[in-house]
C-alpha cells in the first residue's frame, strides 16, 4: 500500500482554520457571527437569495 504525503496547502488551509476556531472556543455560532462582521466591515456586496420553499407532493429530495 502506497502511502500519500501531507500537502503542504493543505495543512496550511487546516491550520489557518483550525486556529480561527479556537479564536471563538470552537463555538459555531460565534464563528458565524464572526464571518458575518468580517463580510459587512469587507465593503464588497454580497448576495442572499430567499429560501425556496418545499412544493407539497414534489419529491423533497430534490429541493434545494
Amino acid at each position: 500500500m502506497e502511502t500519500t504525503q501531507a500537502d503542504p496547502v493543505i495543512a496550511e488551509v487546516r491550520a489557518v482554520r483550525d486556529a480561527f476556531a479556537a479564536q471563538s472556543d470552537y463555538d459555531v455560532g460565534e464563528m458565524f457571527r464572526r464571518i458575518q462582521e468580517m463580510q459587512d466591515e469587507s465593503g464588497r456586496e454580497y448576495v442572499a437569495y430567499p429560501a425556496r420553499r418545499i412544493v407539497e407532493g414534489s419529491d423533497e429530495s430534490l429541493a434545494v
